[in-house]
Parts: C-alpha cells; sequence; structure tokens
C-alpha cells in the first residue's frame, strides 16, 4: 500500500527521483505523451486525445468552469471507474511513485482527488512534465558548461559504439538513439521521439556523475543522429573536448560492417520477408541513394552494379565476397573522406590514438588518476607525456 503521508514531489527532489527510476504515472492524454516523456513514466490519461480536444475548445471559448464542466460531463461513471482502476493498479505495482500532468495542475488535481475518494493517496509532482523536463534541460545546460567529457572518435566501422556499449562513464548516444549514426545506420528498431532521447541521455549522463566524477565517455558525433539532432549546447561541449582517436585495420572494419549491415538485415527481413535478400538490397539501395549527390554521378552507378551483384552472389552461392568489395568501397570513397575531415579539426585535442586494448587500457587506468581534475588538466598531462 502507498504511504498515506507521502507529500508531493519538490523540485529538490527531482534528482533523486530520476537517479532512483521512481515509477510515474503521466495522466497526459496519449497524443502528449507520445510526443516527450520520461523513461520511467507509463500514460494512464485522465482525458483521451478527443477529450483534451473537446475541453480545450471550451477552454479557449468560454473559460475554465465552462471547461470543467464539460469534463465532467465526459467522465461518465464507467469511464471514471475505467480510469481509477487502472491508476489503481499502477499504484499498487509503484506504490513509490507520483503521478503528473503538464503543469501539475488540475488534470493531476482531479486524478488525485478521484483516488482520494476512493481511499487512496498518491503525489503529484508539483510542476508536473514541464517542471521535470525543465530541470533535465537545466541539467543539460550544466553538464555541457562544466565540460567534463572525453570524445570516443574513429572512422565508421571502427568499434566505438561497441567500446562504449554498456560501459560504465560512458552515455550511449547512438544506443539511445536507436541508429548507427550514418546513411547505412538504421537497427530496424524505431527512433525514439528527440524529447524522449533528450530526456534519457541527460538522465544516463547524471547518473554517470552520481558514480564518479571522471569526465564522461561520448562517442564523437555529427549534429544528426538518423532524426534525432543533438542539442546546441551538446554540440559546442563536444566540439571543446579531448578525443581519442580509436583505429583498426580495414579488414576488421570491412567485417564489422558487413556483420551490421548484412547480417543483422538478412537476419531481421528472414522473420517476415518472402525473398530476404531482395529485401536487404532494397535497403541498401535506398541507403546509397541517400549519398548519390555526394559520390557522383558515376560512383553511385558503379557502387549500384556491385551492390546487385554482391546481393546474387550472397544469394546464390553463400559467397559475401562482392559486399565485402562493395563495403570497402563505401569505405575508401565516401566515409572516410567525410571523416578525415573531421579528424582534421580535432588533431588539436587529441589525447590517445589507439587501437582497442590501448584506448579501453587508457580509459581504465586513468579512470581513477584524473577524478577530481578537470578534463583540460588531464589533456595537458596526457599531451605532456607524448612529447
Amino acid at each position: 500500500m502507498p504511504d498515506s503521508n507521502r507529500d508531493d514531489l519538490s523540485v529538490e527532489q527531482f534528482s533523486s527521483l530520476f537517479l532512483k527510476d521512481v515509477a510515474l504515472m503521466d495522466v497526459r492524454a496519449p497524443v502528449e505523451f507520445c510526443a516527450g516523456a520520461f523513461p520511467t513514466a507509463s500514460n494512464l490519461p485522465l482525458l483521451n486525445d478527443r477529450q483534451r480536444h473537446l475541453i480545450g475548445n471550451e477552454y479557449a471559448e468560454h473559460g475554465q468552469p465552462s471547461a470543467i464542466n464539460l469534463g465532467l460531463g465526459l467522465a461518465t461513471p464507467d469511464i471514471r471507474a475505467q480510469r481509477i482502476a487502472s491508476w489503481k493498479q499502477f499504484i499498487a505495482d509503484n506504490p513509490d511513485g507520483y503521478l503528473y500532468c503538464f503543469r501539475g495542475g488540475l488534470r493531476s488535481k482531479i486524478t488525485q482527488q478521484w483516488l482520494a475518494d476512493d481511499g487512496l493517496h498518491y503525489p503529484i509532482v508539483e510542476g508536473g512534465y514541464k517542471a521535470l523536463r525543465r530541470y533535465l534541460l537545466e541539467q543539460l545546460t550544466r553538464l555541457c558548461k562544466q565540460g567534463n567529457i572525453i570524445l570516443l572518435s574513429g572512422a565508421t566501422g571502427i568499434g566505438k559504439t561497441q567500446l562504449i556499449d554498456g560501459r560504465l562513464g560512458a552515455v550511449d548516444i547512438e544506443g539511445r538513439a536507436n541508429h548507427r549514426g550514418s546513411a547505412f545506420g538504421k537497427t530496424f528498431k524505431p527512433q525514439p521521439a528527440q524529447i524522449d532521447w533528450e530526456n534519457q541521455i541527460i538522465i544516463d549522463w547524471l547518473r554517470c556523475e552520481a558514480r564518479s566524477d571522471a569526465p564522461v565517455l561520448i562517442e564523437a558525433e555529427s549534429h544528426l543522429i538518423g532524426r534525432i539532432h543533438l542539442p546546441k549546447v551538446l554540440q559546442e561541449a563536444m566540439a571543446r573536448a579531448p578525443v581519442l582517436l580509436l583505429q583498426a585495420s580495414m579488414a576488421d572494419r570491412v567485417a564489422r560492417l558487413y556483420q551490421d549491415y548484412v547480417e543483422h538485415s538478412l537476419l531481421h527481413y528472414g522473420g517476415g520477408s518472402d525473398d530476404p535478400y531482395a529485401a536487404l538490397y532494397d535497403d541498401a539501395l535506398g541507403s546509397l541513394q541517400r549519398i548519390k549527390k555526394r559520390l557522383g554521378g558515376l560512383k553511385f552507378q558503379q557502387m549500384s552494379e556491385l551492390l546487385s551483384h554482391a546481393t546474387s552472389l550472397l544469394r546464390e552461392q553463400n559467397d559475401s565476397a562482392g559486399f565485402y568489395q562493395f563495403i570497402e568501397m563505401l569505405l575508401t570513397d565516401y566515409y572516410d573522406a567525410l571523416y578525415q575531415h573531421y579528424q582534421t579539426k580535432s588533431e588539436s585535442r587529441l589525447v590517445l590514438s589507439g587501437n582497442w586494448s590501448e584506448i579501453t587500457n587508457w580509459l581504465e587506468s586513468n579512470q581513477q588518476s584524473i577524478q577530481g581534475h578537470s578534463v583540460a588538466a588531464s589533456l595537458a598531462v596526457s599531451q605532456h607525456a607524448r612529447l
């Protein structure tokens, strides 16, 4: 049973809420929830989308009292009983949680009152969704200005995401975006709403900060990860951060991308397509067409023909050689040229260039020694050691 003496949640407690994964009951309409919410929130709306629209129009035309009366009229006994039943189940599962609406106003108070009428007290987040969202954006600005970041850089297919994945002290911005950050980078998982992604990476970063004052490892990215865009304040912080440059052979990169681009796609399409090879080809050709302008017409034609040949070879002879050739050409003629431009701009911030073992060893050996020191100081020490 929930504690009937728990107070509503104030802004001073927001940090603990996010760090402890406290359950949240979001009583906004589904359309609001889909536009942006928090990782531990469940949408159990007071109003559905249609009701919200009708009441919003009534409020705009005739004011709040008329809108309240309309809402009470729409809340038939059956609807009210359904809402209360779903809320009670959530509360039974999450007795230490909180509820919120957009601003912590009328919808939250009506929800709380209906529950109280049924014998349950469940506290509100003061200020609602808007206050929680504002808090996280303020934390992002603070963290970025503090600049306690190290970037993991490296060419496409080098294994940056795999090195970051699951690592304490890292924020996996690509993983949270469900995208690998390139024209061929979709993962067959839907990308989150922009706001959902922002909320999640900020919380991830806050957790890193709570565990340690060591710099947070973030993968170097352009301003876009699929359709997710990096906030300007984060882009600026990343542009100032020291850099670890991960290196690998062309053979290793091609093999990794074959697994990501080809094997992963065939596994996905094999579960729902009559012809997974045709689906693989169409998918890869669509990605190739997105970079046609940069490749140029002749190179695009050559790579399209190679892609067709590679697909046939794999389908008919189970021979991956064509795709290995296609991927190497894609790296050589497109991705590496783009990466070289970025690398040139970040050379002055380079701390270490090395393979997987050298980078991970550096991270582990420096995890303790750089705690309590600024990233800038750590960079100066590392650069001095290289001279």
